[in-house]
């Protein structure tokens, strides 16, 4: 086969592979289009459910504002957005799954799998405890220390992007199990020498909880020691992937 043929070949398999992909971004971005939709008519109500925790420690009489003429409109919406993406993700990341999975060897992809339920499901639950345990501390904290004669009366706008910042902050740091097997897997590390860091880890655990939440120590608390117990259970998962680690050379997958 000549070069022009050969070049010709890897041209027409690069073009099929973007088709692909276009196609399976498209259908990852219908999916959020149609929960979006099914979501509008109800976000008003998302936005009261996410609002709940700041509501039930304002004082008495107290509420949210609106300072933009459209915030009222687009907050909600916003809201319902993210909502929806959150939803679809399981459906997004089969899409990229099945893209890059015929590419991968008969290891990675025993590996792979486990890892993106794994980060899904973590991510979930970093989002689920900043709702129900972190918020709530937040929210006390901020309201106790607001000096006498000053009424707490935060905008729905700028509420909404820090409990969104604050569920991206949990949800990636609960991610830390999943990190460090990946870690292992590539071979960057050993899980000894994540047992010889775990010092560090823990100073860094406290610092990134410091910068990510409100300067009270309850708050930081929550974040600091759920990721230094996700890092134990990182280490142990990662002593698991080197018990059933094996020698065989790689074969493609079929």
């Amino acid at each position: 086969m000549s070069n022009a043929e050969n070049a010709g070949d890897d041209e027409q398999s690069f073009l099929s592979h973007l088709v692909e992909l276009r196609t399976r971004l498209l259908k990852a971005v219908a999916v959020v289009l149609v929960i979006l939709v099914a979501l509008i008519p109800v976000a008003n109500k998302l936005y009261a459910w996410l609002a709940k925790p700041l509501l039930e420690h304002l004082p008495a009489g107290g509420a949210m504002i609106a300072t933009d003429v459209a915030s009222p409109f687009f907050a909600p919406l916003k809201l319902a957005f993210f909502v929806a993406v959150f939803i679809a993700m399981p459906f997004i990341l089969y899409q990229g799954w099945s893209f890059v999975s015929p590419g991968l060897y008969k290891h990675e992809r025993r590996l792979a799998v486990p890892l993106l339920a794994s980060s899904v499901l973590l991510f979930y639950i970093g989002c689920a405890f900043a709702y129900f345990l972190v918020l709530p501390a937040v929210f006390t904290f901020i309201t106790s220390v607001a000096p006498a004669g000053v009424a707490v009366m935060p905008d729905i706008s700028r509420f909404l992007d820090f409990a969104l910042v604050l569920f991206l902050a949990f949800g990636l740091c609960f991610e830390v199990p999943v990190a460090l097997v990946i870690l292992v897997a590539i071979g960057a590390a050993t899980p000894d020498q994540l047992v010889r860091s775990r010092p560090y880890t823990i100073v860094g655990a406290f610092i990134i909880a410091a910068v990510l939440t409100p300067p009270d120590v309850i708050s930081q608390l929550l974040l600091a020691v759920p990721m230094c117990l996700l890092y134990e259970v990182g280490i142990f998962a990662a002593r698991l992937l080197g018990k059933h680690s094996t020698d065989q050379a790689d074969t493609p997958a079929a």
